[in-house]
């Protein structure tokens, strides 16, 4: 029996040979969200980006499942320019045979330590679509802090409207008002 404390997942370095996981996840199912499935070569550049991100400052991982190494999906965070300041962003794509059992959670949470351990910027937020209720889910089960509502286009010419989540990386961090802005006391 698995004791509440052991992990379940770890997350890996994205490596030349997780294209496969790309391709995977390439599905109308799993893209529904994020505006429908990439040509090859659009997930050929995808991968190269992966690949690269440490250069920018962000990792992509893949989540593998303890004890067993078996791959459910991946995760990463990358900088991004938000509101006038630079943040770090997250997201993640779970494979549908391992999703509803939390892994994702779990994954967000071991990211969100990751960029911590980074330490570049202050913040991690995540964009889900607001009509994406698991997504959603998965960033209030992993600790974010709901901020409100934003519009983007993703991908380019494709108008959503997303929730803006957020985790402060500082240790010991105060928790965020709904303005955004850190609550403080004394």
């Amino acid at each position: 029996m698995n004791d509440a404390h052991e992990p379940r997942i770890r997350i890996e370095p994205w490596s030349a040979d997780d294209l496969w996981l790309l391709r995977r996840t390439n599905t109308p199912e799993m893209t529904e969200h994020l505006g429908g499935p990439e040509t090859e070569e659009q997930l050929l550049s995808r991968h190269q980006r992966y690949q690269d991100i440490e250069k920018t400052g962000g990792r992509m991982y893949r989540v593998v499942l303890v004890p067993d190494g078996e791959v459910a999906g991946s995760i990463g965070f990358w900088e991004q320019t938000w509101r006038g300041g630079k943040v770090y962003e997250t997201g993640w794509a779970i494979l549908p045979e391992f999703q509803g059992r939390g892994l994702a959670a779990d994954a967000a949470r071991a990211v969100t330590e990751a960029a911590r351990a980074a330490g570049a910027h202050r913040h991690l937020h995540a964009f889900p679509k607001v009509s994406h209720p698991a997504s959603n889910a998965v960033c209030r089960k992993a600790g974010f802090t709901l901020l409100g509502e934003a519009d983007f286009e993703y991908p380019k010419g494709n108008p959503i409207t997303c929730h803006d989540w957020v985790i402060d990386l500082t240790p010991d961090a105060p928790e965020a008002d709904p303005a955004g802005a850190p609550t403080t006391t004394g």
